[in-house]
């Protein structure tokens, strides 16, 4: 199943999400040569890209060291989040981000969503850090924020329906399924991946992901703006100026 759109209008213009669709994009075309330099591609993952065993300062046994590695860099939790490693990876996370990311944050008002993005792109990196904390391998791309926006999603609006393509050998059809369905899905199959590849099989990072939609699920009610979620839930449009955002906006 691949999520096309979702049937979920909005009430606010969604800024922030569409910022960092922007930065992402910039950044890859300007500073990781759109994927057309491979030797730009690589010394950008190397630079910004999250390395294990760079961050905890521990290398696995008989782990080929991929990039030139320096010490301690936390940072690279952050600049690993806005690097992608390739066209297919960069388009697919900017699909899910704007299908899921306007709604929620329509949730939260764009300040508390910014920070939300950030926070569980963090978690989601770390999570991954501690799945594989000798690995040399660096880690990039914007999927275990996004995880964080997939499961707060999950929570903020279970029943909205998701138009998926639904593909199963030669037989392909449009279907639209609730939230928690394709959401619920995508999760348990990251499980299963991470149970039978390990925690980054296939070039994949699966505990990132993990991490970023469990971050999502246990900090949403923390960033909610409950007057918009409840109006948005009732179907009631609310004048911009009567929303209450508590200082955040």
């Amino acid at each position: 199943m691949f999520p096309l759109y979702d049937k979920n209008p909005t009430e606010l213009f969604p800024f922030v999400t569409l910022t960092l669709m922007f930065a992402c994009v910039a950044l890859w075309v300007l500073v990781q040569g759109g994927g057309f330099d491979e030797s730009l591609l690589n010394a950008s993952v190397c630079t910004f890209g999250a390395i294990p065993a760079e961050v905890t300062g521990t290398v696995a046994a008989g782990e080929a060291r991929v990039c030139q590695m320096g010490g301690y860099r936390w940072s690279a939790l952050l600049t690993s989040m806005f690097m992608h490693g390739g066209w297919m990876h960069l388009v697919g996370n900017m699909w899910f981000l704007w299908i899921f990311g306007n709604n929620v944050e329509d949730s939260m008002g764009h300040l508390r969503f910014l920070a939300f993005y950030l926070i569980c792109g963090l978690v989601a990196a770390g999570a991954h850090v501690f799945s594989a904390p000798g690995s040399t391998v660096p880690t990039v791309g914007a999927s275990g924020a996004i995880g964080g926006i997939m499961g707060a999603y999950f929570l903020l609006y279970p029943r909205a329906r998701i138009v998926t393509l639904l593909v199963i050998v030669i037989y392909i059809k449009l279907i639209g399924v609730p939230a928690w369905v394709m959401l619920g899905y995508w999760f348990l199959i990251q499980i299963l991946s991470s149970m039978v590849q390990g925690p980054a099989g296939g070039g994949v990072a699966f505990w990132a992901h993990i991490g970023g939609f469990l971050a999502g699920l246990l900090l949403v009610k923390v960033f909610e703006n409950p007057q918009l979620v409840a109006a948005k839930r009732r179907g009631v449009r609310i004048p911009r100026d009567q929303i209450r955002f508590g200082g955040w906006v």
